[in-house]
């Protein structure tokens, strides 16, 4: 198992850097008195392909040889990830094969297919995406950019946490939602070097607390198919996204759906931003653990803002 560097992350940096945006940095007086802390939104939702994934896709695309990038890549991804790469792809003119869950936004199919990335759909389950996976990459041998336990990844999401430290002056916390550990690892890979006194807190929904689980047990603990309203945030830890959060992860929280909602309403609100309910778990955490962040300035990375705007969750009912 290869472990990405802070070397990996700065070159990764210089990789993508034609390729991204560095997503800008907002503030909002009124939750900043709700919570009781200063927050610094990172707003990945402003990428092009609206998530933070665009990073460690990117950074796996451009770093492939002409031979490996002939066969295109493949991934299998509950949606962001999935549009991201096909988005790399055509970027660099090569084939991106996606498997995804029937279940996907419908927002985040259009945008795979959009990019031309082809999909094939599986059951909602771990198990189902893996098996289904295997098929469609033995019939394309494409490159396999894993969602999130892949060191390319890893040190391409770790650029997000380099320009959010750069961009404000200082930070007590970090927080970003955690499903299979992609962010988590790359903003622990990046924060470990650069600003070892920020510390990194992982924020999951608690209809799918897995990592919350392996992180108070201290062995990975896998859910094959949990239910939440956070969609991204549904895999499990991986070996190498479960060793950053084993060694670097300073405290983990978890919200309800109903908490993620509120939180989402709240930043689409006081925020003015589009958001996805994965991308509002951190904010929801914050607002039920008011003590732990009270006083203190908080990162918070916005993962992604793909969602299907006929079908919002507070529609719902």
């Amino acid at each position: 198992m290869y472990i990405p560097t802070y070397q990996d992350m700065l070159e990764a940096h210089e990789r993508i850097r034609p390729h991204i945006r560095r997503t800008p940095i907002r503030t909002s007086d009124y939750l900043n008195e709700l919570t009781g802390a200063k927050l610094f939104f990172k707003c990945e939702n402003f990428q092009e392909p609206g998530a933070f994934k665009v990073r460690g896709a990117t950074n796996a695309v451009f770093g492939l040889s002409d031979a490996q990038a002939a066969k295109g890549v493949a991934t299998h991804s509950s949606g962001n990830h999935a549009s991201c790469l096909s988005y790399a792809a055509m970027l660099r003119g090569i084939p991106c094969n996606v498997v995804m869950p029937h279940t996907a936004p419908q927002a985040k199919k259009d945008t795979v297919r959009r990019y031309g990335g082809r999909i094939t759909e599986c059951e909602p389950s771990t198990s189902s995406r893996e098996e289904t996976f295997a098929k469609v990459q033995a019939e394309t041998g494409g490159d396999f950019v894993h969602p999130y336990n892949d060191p390319r990844v890893i040190a391409g999401q770790g650029t997000c946490s380099k320009e959010l430290i750069e961009d404000t002056d200082g930070l007590d916390f970090v927080v970003a939602p955690i499903g299979g550990g992609g962010m988590i690892s790359g903003t622990c890979l990046t924060l470990s070097t650069l600003a070892p006194e920020t510390k990194v807190i992982a924020a999951e929904p608690e209809q799918a607390d897995d990592a919350y689980r392996s992180f108070k047990a201290g062995h990975i603990i896998a859910d094959d198919a949990p239910k939440t309203i956070a969609d991204g945030l549904l895999v499990p830890l991986k070996d190498l996204t479960w060793h950053f959060v084993k060694s670097h992860v300073a405290d983990m929280f978890t919200a309800a759906d109903p908490e993620i909602v509120e939180a989402m309403k709240l930043t689409w609100k006081h925020l003015r931003v589009v958001m996805e309910p994965s991308s509002a778990v951190p904010l929801a955490t914050i607002l039920k653990n008011k003590a732990y962040f009270k006083g203190k300035r908080v990162g918070v990375i916005i993962t992604g803002g793909n969602v299907d705007l006929d079908r919002l969750p507070w529609m719902q009912g």
